[in-house]
C-alpha cells in the first residue's frame, strides 16, 4: 500500500520540481549576472591641455659692467666694501690725481694766453680797418692783421679743448660704478698701478633684479610644434614661465619670454629661449642652473584618460577598456601622445561621451560581462554579496534532513 502511494507522491513532487527549476531559470534571464565583475569607469570629454615643456637653462644677470680704469696711475683708496650693493655713479677708487689736477692748471694757462693774443689781434685788425679804407696803411698789412686775428681765435679754440681733456682726465681719477648692482670682489689694491690699457677689470657689478634664465630647446622639438601651429592642430601658449631650482623647489615669482633666437646652435642643435624673472630677494644667482616650466602651446579639444587605464598590448601598441552594449566590456585601441598630470592624452580611438574602465581591470576580457559603476566608487572583489530579502530566507529555509 505504502509503495503505491509512494508512487504518485513521487511524480508529483517531480513535477513541482520541474516547474520551480523553469521558473528560476526565467528569473536568471530576466535580471543581470550578480557573479559578473564591477567595474569603475570614467567618461571622457573634450577639454584644453596645455602642451608644457620642462627645460633646463642658466640664469644670466641682467646687466653686467666690468670697471675699468680710463687714465693710468696708482691707486690711493678703494671705496666700495666687496659684494655690496652700489648704484650708478658712485665712487669706487680714487687714482693719485696730482699729475691731472697740474694739466688743468697749465690748460687753464694757455687758454688764458690764447684768449689776450685773441684781444690783441682783433683790437689791431680794428684800428687798422679804417686806416685801410683810407688807403693809409698798406692793404697787405690789413689783411695780414685779420688773418692772425682769425689765428688767434683758432687758438682759443685749442686751448679750450685742452682744458676740456684735462679736466676731464682729472675726473676720470675717481672711478665711479657704471651701472646699479652687486659689485664682486676687487683685484686691485691701494698702491697697485692701473692703466686704461690694461686686460683686466678691476671688478665686476651685476644687476640681479631682474634676472635673465637662458633655456635651451631642440630645433626638433621646436620645428614640429611650429609645424602643429601652422596646421591649427593647436594654439599658441602662454608666455608665462615657472622656475625649479637647484634643489627641486619652485621659485615663487612668475617670468616671462623675452625672445628666441633666430638661428640654431651648431655644436649642440639648439635654439636659445630667454625668459625674465623679478629677483628683488637675490635667491637667484647669475650660473645657477635651473628648470624652466612653461606652456609653449594649448590643445583646444583634447580627451585626457587616467593613466591606469590606458594598458599596453605584447607589441607595445596601447588600448583601453570600455563600458560596451549590453554591460559587456570592449577592448579598444588608443593612440597616446603624452602625459598630463598623471593622464595620458588620447590623440585618436576615443570620442566624447565613451566610458573608460579605470578600475577592476585584472583579468577582464573583451566581450565579458560587467556591472560598471562610476569610479568614484570602491569596485568589489569577486560576486556581489547577497541582499539581507536572501540572507533572512536562507536563515529561514529548512536544513537537509529537518
Amino acid at each position: 500500500m505504502s509503495a503505491k502511494l509512494s508512487r504518485p507522491l513521487i511524480g508529483a513532487l517531480s513535477a513541482i520540481f520541474l516547474l520551480t527549476t523553469a521558473c528560476s531559470s526565467g528569473d536568471d534571464k530576466s535580471r543581470p549576472d550578480r557573479g559578473a565583475p564591477e567595474v569603475g569607469f570614467v567618461t571622457v570629454t573634450q577639454q584644453s591641455v596645455p602642451i608644457t615643456a620642462e627645460l633646463g637653462g642658466r640664469t644670466i644677470a641682467f646687466e653686467t659692467s666690468e670697471v675699468r680704469p680710463q687714465v693710468t696711475g696708482l691707486i690711493r683708496k678703494r671705496l666700495f666694501t666687496e659684494g655690496a650693493m652700489v648704484r650708478a655713479g658712485q665712487p669706487l677708487y680714487q687714482i693719485d690725481a696730482s699729475l691731472y689736477q697740474a694739466s688743468v692748471k697749465q690748460a687753464e694757462a694757455n687758454l688764458a694766453s690764447a684768449q689776450a693774443r685773441a684781444r690783441a689781434s682783433d683790437e689791431k685788425t680794428r684800428r687798422l680797418k679804417p686806416l685801410a679804407d683810407m688807403q693809409a696803411v698798406a692793404e697787405q698789412d690789413y689783411t695780414d692783421a685779420v688773418a692772425d686775428a682769425g689765428i688767434a681765435r683758432a687758438a682759443v679754440a685749442q686751448s679750450s679743448a685742452a682744458l676740456e681733456t684735462a679736466r676731464i682726465n682729472l675726473r676720470f681719477a675717481s672711478i665711479t660704478a657704471p651701472i646699479s648692482g652687486r659689485i664682486g670682489r676687487s683685484i686691485a689694491t691701494p698702491g697697485a698701478l692701473v692703466s686704461a690699457s690694461q686686460a683686466d677689470p678691476l671688478a665686476v657689478i651685476q644687476q640681479l633684479d631682474p634676472i635673465y634664465v637662458d633655456i635651451q630647446q631642440s630645433s626638433a622639438e621646436l620645428t614640429r610644434l611650429r609645424q602643429a601651429l601652422a596646421k591649427g592642430g593647436v594654439t599658441a601658449g602662454d608666455a608665462s614661465v615657472r622656475l625649479k631650482l637647484e634643489d627641486g623647489s619652485l621659485y615663487g615669482a612668475t617670468g616671462k619670454v623675452q625672445f628666441s633666437e633666430v638661428t640654431v646652435n651648431e655644436n649642440t642643435g639648439t635654439v636659445a629661449i630667454r625668459a625674465r624673472f623679478p629677483n628683488p630677494n637675490g635667491l637667484l644667482l647669475p650660473g645657477m642652473f635651473v628648470t624652466a616650466i612653461f606652456d609653449q602651446a594649448v590643445t583646444p579639444n583634447a580627451i585626457l584618460v587616467p593613466q591606469q587605464a590606458v594598458l599596453r598590448d605584447f607589441d607595445g601598441s596601447a588600448y583601453v577598456m570600455l563600458v560596451g552594449k549590453d554591460q559587456k566590456a570592449e577592448r579598444r585601441k588608443v593612440s597616446t601622445d603624452r602625459t598630463v598630470t598623471g593622464n595620458w592624452v588620447i590623440s585618436d580611438g576615443l570620442k566624447p561621451g565613451d566610458k573608460v574602465i579605470t578600475q577592476g581591470l585584472n583579468n577582464l576580457k573583451h566581450d565579458m560581462p560587467i556591472r560598471p559603476v562610476p569610479a568614484s566608487t570602491v569596485p568589489q572583489i569577486g560576486p556581489a554579496p547577497k541582499s539581507p530579502a536572501a540572507k533572512s530566507s536562507a536563515a529561514q529555509s529548512p536544513t537537509k534532513g529537518g
